[in-house]
């Protein structure tokens, strides 16, 4: 018999909120299709796409984040009664994985997608302690990357072992965003959340050094820095070379990575890179700060920068410079699971 495996997530298609939200609907749509490992999901009711027979919705009600994954750790802790293995994601799974783990003496594994650490300047408190927490208590730590798995040993004193993600690919429909923008020279493009994290002033400074007025920069996705870094474009006098187009529908960004010249990622850490296998797989170039996926692709596909200005600004002339095929062995989300898979079998023998 199968062993059951009952996963805490927060978005699942169509409705995704970000990277971990698509490596966890991955793994649950290879697994579907499999007898070896029943993977569950449970995640908040407002991302539940209500067709699917292994995801379960549960009533988080209102309030901020904490208080929101507080509301679901009762449910979750019922519905790991019928579970071999609990399996959390990030800081936000600790109370629901401590306290199916004690009620249910089952094995508790994390996967770290990114640290705190990683994702703010100033990391908050509460997120700190709950990765502190679920590195002590936690049966088994996984992560995306070996950098990220650098630093759970530098800042919280773990082993985890390492299952990279697979690699996305997206579909374009033929539609042409640079056309539709009005953009007749070169066109860069980004897209992620408007956060520290993800280096969008070095990458407005790089447009600023480049002095090239057939460079257009598209900007994708919002934050809570979208309008401090539309105050930054016009303080360096490059508005008019800059276009921020706010949320892209999952459904259109192929086009925009299609439509590009090169994706530009300068985040100041990246786990992984959702978005930089993405943009490969449409054959569209890539500059990017160090991230989980160059730990897997030859040294020639990507164009490899360091996060600040010159760096990034250096990265994108080379990377406009270059011409020809991009060669890579695609790492598939089947591969993913028969890690995860002897991954499961290994820690339930040791039990």
């Amino acid at each position: 018999m199968a062993p059951t495996v009952l996963h805490l997530g927060w978005g699942f298609p169509p409705k995704i909120t970000g990277g971990l939200d698509t490596a966890i609907a991955e793994l649950f749509e290879v697994f579907e299709d499999r007898d070896t490992v029943d993977m569950q999901i449970a995640l908040p009711a407002e991302f539940d796409p209500g067709d699917r027979e292994n995801v379960h919705g549960i009533e988080t009600g209102s309030g901020d984040l904490i208080t929101r994954v507080n509301q679901m750790e009762a449910e979750f802790v019922r519905l790991a009664g019928d579970a071999d293995i609990v399996h959390t994601n990030d800081w936000f799974g600790y109370r629901p994985g401590a306290s199916a783990q004690q009620t249910h003496d089952i094995p508790w594994v994390t996967t770290f997608h990114s640290l705190s650490v990683e994702r703010n300047l100033d990391p908050p408190p509460q997120e700190l302690a709950a990765e502190q927490r679920i590195v002590d208590e936690a049966d088994h730590l996984l992560t995306v990357s070996n950098v990220t798995r650098e630093r759970i040993a530098e800042h919280h004193g773990g082993d985890a072992h390492v299952i990279h993600n697979g690699f996305p690919s997206v579909t374009p429909t033929g539609r042409d965003v640079k056309a539709e923008l009005g953009i007749d020279g070169e066109m860069l493009f980004f897209v992620g959340r408007h956060t520290h994290q993800k280096g969008l002033s070095y990458l407005l400074a790089a447009v600023e050094r480049l002095s090239r007025e057939d460079v257009t920069l598209v900007v994708g996705g919002t934050g809570h820095l979208t309008d401090q870094l539309k105050r930054f474009a016009d303080a360096l006098d490059i508005a008019d070379q800059v276009q921020f187009v706010g949320y892209v529908p999952e459904e259109e960004l192929a086009d925009y990575y299609a439509s590009a010249d090169l994706f530009v990622s300068p985040s100041l850490a990246e786990p992984f890179g959702i978005t930089v296998v993405e943009a490969l797989s449409v054959d569209t170039r890539v500059v990017t700060t160090d991230c989980g996926a160059a730990e897997i692709l030859p040294d020639d596909v990507l164009v490899q920068v360091t996060p600040d200005s010159r760096a990034v600004a250096s990265g994108i002339q080379r990377g406009l410079a270059m011409d020809g095929p991009i060669e890579y062995e695609t790492r598939t989300w089947g591969d993913v699971a028969d890690d995860h898979e002897a991954f499961y079998l290994d820690i339930l023998e040791e039990a």
